[in-house]
């Protein structure tokens, strides 16, 4: 039996797997990003962002809640779940690799007649005897063809698909937080401006009604102020909407009901990071999302070879020893030892094409994956080209739309001391002032643009993972 197992081990070592091995298909990448010139390669990655990425903003709030995303959040709480199954699977194959060894043992009492006197015919009945067995039994299909190793390839791969997409599910989750916490701060900014503006707007209500009292001025001034006023605040009430919509989904991300988390108003973020980009082989070894594609390649080119396995035979090995007694006193006696040895081969000569229509589509799983590999890395670069020109066109925006903020002003200076003056309409004061408005809200706007910019880039350059970081 010894030598039965050892030939079967080493057959099993040092025995061919049947299908393909795998080998990562080539992928054309640029040698750099068309909206990044004059880059240059030195150390790309070790001035990447890196664990928490969210603190490039440092706004002490927003660092808060970003750890609270991968405690609490139910999302990902269901991601970790099927990479942990993921896990499982993988040990249950890994087991189909050794024998199956079970103990077995009995105990039996039976006797025969009435138990009558001695003096009955056919002579005393026999007293009950007791008889046992205690057996061990090792079973083994040795996995000759590979077919368990390339299933335990492929369940592998497929953990760490899992590992992958749980990452990339913890990004986007995090970049969805700092999205909405942005976008919160915007309607805080945006609030606070109009409160700026009615106030202003106040006052020129006020010097409308002083101008109409002084008789230098018709009703339809003051009305009109009135009117500009009224806008204003109705525009003030119904920012507000906006801003508990986004404070209600910043607390589902965190992991909390909407009536448990309140977020006091702050300003805007002031300082768009700078974002190092790399080159662009860089950004395959960053992103989850190519590298959960390049696994689930690695997963279906494995199950290629399961599904080629099919066509050989199933070997299978049997050996059983122990010990039987009848009564049982002595049992484990050398002359009550009992052994056997079996094998089974097992082939399929005939199922219609089942298997080569199997293999077939192995087959077509993995050229499906391979495209939709090579894809997954076209829009990573897309994505990585769409952060940077819309961070380099916003910034040009930012710098003239505060020229234009400054200039409109001092034209509403200008506009409120002619109007006092008697020189101008009030229509000019009306116009001047709604420019004005009108420019710092664009500035707002043009800041949160950045600001979202700036988190759609560092999502898109894998937010400082690693493709290290999957579980080996």
């Amino acid at each position: 039996m010894r030598r039965i197992l050892t030939l079967a081990f080493s057959t099993v070592l040092t025995g061919c797997m049947v299908g393909p091995d795998y080998h990562q298909p080539a992928m054309s990448v640029p040698a750099g990003y068309k909206e990044a010139p004059g880059w240059v390669q030195a150390q790309p990655a070790d001035a990447a962002p890196k664990g928490p990425w969210w603190q490039v903003y440092n706004d002490a709030e927003l660092n808060k809640l970003e750890p609270l995303v991968a405690v609490n959040n139910q999302t990902l709480a269901a991601d970790y779940a099927a990479f942990e199954q993921a896990e499982a699977i993988t040990d249950e194959v890994r087991g189909g690799l050794f024998p199956t060894i079970g103990l077995t043992s009995s105990a039996t009492r039976a006797g025969n007649g009435g138990g009558g006197s001695s003096g009955s015919i056919g002579g005393a009945s026999n007293g009950p005897k007791t008889s046992g067995t205690f057996e061990g039994s090792v079973s083994w299909s040795p996995d000759i063809w590979g077919k368990i190793r390339r299933q335990l390839e492929a369940d592998r791969a497929a953990a760490q698909v899992s590992a992958a997409d749980l990452a990339n599910a913890t990004l986007s989750e995090q970049a969805l937080l700092a999205t909405d916490y942005v976008d919160l701060r915007g309607s805080d900014s945006i609030i606070a401006l109009l409160t700026q503006t009615v106030a202003a707007y106040q006052r020129s209500l006020q010097i409308a009604q002083n101008q109409f009292n002084a008789g230098v001025a018709t009703p339809l001034d003051v009305i009109t102020a009135r009117t500009q006023l009224e806008g204003a605040q109705a525009q003030l009430i119904s920012a507000g909407e906006a801003r508990a919509q986004y404070e209600h989904a910043i607390a589902v991300l965190v992991g909390h009901a909407p009536a448990d988390l309140s977020l006091p108003a702050g300003a805007q973020i002031a300082a768009v990071p700078e974002i190092p980009v790399g080159v662009p082989s860089v950004l395959l070894q960053r992103r989850p999302d190519i590298a959960a594609a390049e696994r689930l390649m690695a997963e279906n080119n494995a199950q290629i070879g399961v599904a080629e396995a099919a066509f050989y035979p199933t070997i299978s090995l049997t050996a059983l020893g122990g010990y039987s007694a009848n009564p049982i006193s002595g049992l484990f006696s050398v002359s009550n030892a009992l052994w056997s040895l079996g094998s089974n081969v097992s082939e399929t000569l005939f199922d219609g094409g089942t298997r080569s229509a199997t293999v077939a589509a192995a087959k077509f799983g993995y050229q499906q994956s391979v495209a939709t590999y090579r894809q997954t890395v076209l829009t990573a670069f897309q994505q990585v080209e769409d952060g940077l020109s819309d961070l380099r066109i916003l910034a040009q925006q930012a710098v003239v739309e505060q020229a234009a903020v400054s200039d409109a002003g001092r034209a509403v200076q200008i506009a409120l001391n002619e109007y006092q003056a008697g020189t101008q309409a009030y229509t000019t004061v009306v116009t001047a002032q709604a420019t004005y408005f009108s420019d710092q809200q664009t500035a707002l706007n043009v800041q949160q643009s950045r600001l979202l910019a700036s988190i759609a880039l560092i999502q898109a350059l894998g937010g400082g993972w690693q493709l290290s970081d999957l579980p080996q």
